[in-house]
């Protein structure tokens, strides 16, 4: 019951009902990728009229973070390619290509530069000369 208040109210939260029931109705199936995120298309890769090309989605495994999808399905999101990875035989991620990373903000693997405040190093060495303006000085 709990998983279904879940993607009833919350988007973040993989697909909703509503994104179930158009995928159900208008989308079908195109490959998934190694983290269980599934692709689709419109039926029979139809082109939308009203946007001139043919729609494609994803829904995530988990929660919804656009930085998930890995380089080969990314490319044909956002219709680079026409052929996606699981259809292209030919198709094998460039040797410049790194393994896939979530997005790490917001967690403590995050980047902080160096003077940040959450980093929790020293005062650094450029705010050691600082002089404070005083009006009337």
């Amino acid at each position: 019951m709990k998983n279904f208040f879940i993607q009833f109210f919350t988007w973040w939260n993989g697909a909703t009902v509503a994104t179930r029931f158009h995928t159900w109705r208008h989308g079908e199936f195109v490959g998934a990728d190694e983290f269980g995120n599934r692709y689709f298309q419109t039926k029979g890769g139809k082109k939308d009229p009203a946007l001139g090309f043919v729609r494609r989605w994803v829904i995530y495994n988990g929660v919804a973070e656009a930085s998930r999808i890995p380089p080969g399905w990314y490319g044909w999101m956002l219709q680079k390619c026409d052929l996606p990875p699981s259809q292209d035989a030919a198709y094998v991620p460039r040797e410049w290509e790194r393994p896939h990373q979530p997005n790490p903000t917001g967690t403590p693997l995050a980047y902080r530069p160096k003077g940040s405040i959450l980093r929790g190093d020293p005062r650094s060495k450029a705010a050691d000369g600082y002089q404070p303006w005083t009006p009337g000085a």
